[in-house]
């Protein structure tokens, strides 16, 4: 693509800027109310009488009442509005490591179905630092407590349960790739066209049956009229050890700093230490996250730990079929995440 080839500007309520959206928390930041968590609670107590994984749990084995409501509304607002959302007041320190994931993984499936998100086909994940080195080109970034970077994930939603924070540190930050996007265009399309190249990025040692150990998705596409985001800096930079690789030209490397830049511009991207009980669920193909360095607490029973899903949803946009390198199947309502040959869905809970 040449810049004279570039999308128009972006004009959608996604295309925020985080300076104006932390002064709106009307539009990202929901209380839950008693009878929110009365409701939950029982559709957990139901679920879990039926003895069964809580990876295989539907939203038919998690009955709702008023609140399935309010979340046929969030998942119109990922879609189609800002793009996030922080359901705030789940009152986890009452609820066992079960319970939690059950409340957790029924409003998943209230809001769509749940991927695996490693070799293992863990649909649960646990985010919390397990002593890997960041510079590890086989580690997750998320299994540390160093800085991450913004980034996308392989789904279509994200969402975080946060059962502890941390001594320190730990912020979740995001920014829109539209913004980005819009900046870009009005002050460099040159480099903005080069962000349409297919960059390399490391796949860290999970490689499906047949597939390079890197994939070819571009940061940014565009297809069926959306702008579609996909990025991980520390990744692109690793997948430069692969021989057939494609090589990052100094414009390459220019824009990918640039894109960083405006990313880590404080008015760009928002700010926000999720509490424990929060649950923030993110939209991934219009926006990135990241996440501060944080330091822990000495005592193990009281260090960072969140939960993880990755949701792929009904009435999404179609992707371009470049992400079947990274999606499999690109299929609507059933795409997204890790699928190895080794992968059995499951959801662990410790």
């Amino acid at each position: 693509m040449t810049h004279r080839d570039l999308p128009p500007q972006i004009d959608t309520p996604a295309a925020w800027v985080g300076r104006d959206l932390a002064e709106r928390p009307e539009d990202w930041l929901y209380q839950l109310a008693p009878d929110d968590v009365a409701d939950l609670e029982q559709a957990a107590r139901h679920f879990l009488s039926l003895n069964r994984d809580v990876g295989e749990i539907t939203a038919e084995g998690f009955p709702l009442t008023q609140f399935a409501a309010h979340l046929s509304a969030l998942r119109d607002k990922l879609l189609n509005g800002v793009g996030v959302e922080v359901l705030r007041g789940l009152p986890v320190e009452a609820y066992d490591q079960k319970m939690a994931a059950a409340v957790f993984c029924g409003i998943g499936a209230h809001l769509g179905s749940a991927r695996s998100q490693n070799a293992d086909g863990h649909i649960l994940g646990h985010v919390r630092d397990v002593g890997r080195d960041p510079n590890d080109p086989t580690a997750r970034i998320y299994q540390t407590s160093a800085r991450q970077s913004f980034h996308t994930d392989s789904a279509d939603v994200v969402g975080l349960l946060c059962l502890r924070d941390a001594k320190e540190g730990g912020d979740s930050l995001l920014v829109s790739a539209e913004t980005i996007f819009n900046r870009m265009r009005a002050a460099r399309p040159d480099l903005l066209a080069r962000l349409f190249d297919p960059i390399a990025t490391d796949r860290r040692g999970e490689v499906p049956e047949g597939m390079e150990p890197y994939m070819t998705i571009p940061p940014f596409s565009w297809h069926a009229g959306k702008l579609t985001v996909f990025y991980q800096r520390q990744y692109i930079d690793s997948a430069q050890r692969f021989e057939g690789a494609m090589r990052l030209t100094p414009a390459h490397v220019e824009a990918l700093d640039m894109f960083d830049a405006l990313a880590n511009d404080p008015e760009l991207h928002i700010t926000m230490r999720l509490q424990p009980g929060d649950m923030q669920f993110v939209y991934n193909h219009a926006m990135l996250h990241d996440r501060t360095g944080f330091i822990d607490w000495p005592d193990p029973d009281k260090r960072r730990h969140l939960f993880r899903l990755w949701l792929s949803l009904p009435g999404d946009r179609p992707l371009p079929p470049v992400f079947a390198e990274r999606y499999g199947d690109l299929t609507i309502g059933a795409r997204g995440g890790i699928i190895t040959d080794r992968t059995r869905l499951h959801a662990p809970l410790d």
